[in-house]
């Protein structure tokens, strides 16, 4: 009798390990996807902007400074996309949206470029980007929550270290990213709101929080 009960024991330890181990690889397979899906939509936000540079440049030839900041943050969002640290690539996206929303925010000065059926479509798509990076946000930071919480919670805790889970960590916006830019010019009115297209300061490519991985690894 009491060897039954100790079979029965250990017959449900192991069932309890296998069904705890296959949970937490779910739910790392999701956020480890939900992730992926940011990391597309900084890469196409990338691809867009030396479109976005050769259409402005005939016309905002005065600009050199805002020009060269927004090249050298794409630059630098490239390079730290590249190294594949949370931390570079939070910092690097940050100052690329950062200057995306000075130059749009420039441009209301420029009506002949304003005019230009290109700019303003590259300045949609561009808008658009930054939309889908915050509700990709928004989704792998649920995902996240969901999977630390099964980390740091008993029983789940005890195991989940010993079979190679960490923790991820939220990918947030820098409170200065969430900031609306003011912006005057000595003739426009001042204290004027950017134009329609510039991007929304709720942009998804802040820096993520770090956790003991930062975000997973891009498939």
């Amino acid at each position: 009798m009491g060897t039954w009960i100790v079979i029965a024991i250990v017959v449900l330890v192991l069932l309890w390990l296998v069904f705890t181990y296959n949970g937490l690889i779910a739910a790392r397979n999701r956020t480890q996807e939900a992730w992926s899906e940011i990391d597309v939509e900084l890469k196409r936000r990338h691809d867009l902007i030396p479109n976005l540079m050769n259409t402005v440049q005939g016309y905002m030839g005065h600009e050199r400074g805002t020009l060269e900041a927004v090249t050298n943050a794409r630059a630098g969002a490239v390079a730290a996309g590249a190294t594949g640290d949370p931390a570079k690539i939070g910092a690097a996206e940050n100052i690329l949206s950062q200057s995306l929303r000075s130059l749009f925010a420039v441009s209301e000065n420029y009506p002949d470029l304003k005019a230009i059926s290109a700019f303003t479509n590259l300045q949609e798509t561009l808008t658009a980007t930054e939309d889908k990076i915050e509700f990709s946000r928004r989704f792998y930071n649920g995902n996240v929550r969901d999977y630390n919480i099964k980390l740091q919670t008993l029983p789940t805790s005890l195991i989940a270290g010993a079979l190679g889970f960490k923790a991820f960590g939220f990918f947030q916006a820098d409170d200065a990213d969430r900031a609306v830019p003011q912006v005057s010019f000595g003739n426009t009115a001042q204290g004027g709101p950017p134009g329609p297209g510039s991007l929304p300061p709720s942009a998804g490519s802040g820096p993520p929080a770090m956790g003991s991985s930062g975000p997973p690894p891009q498939s």
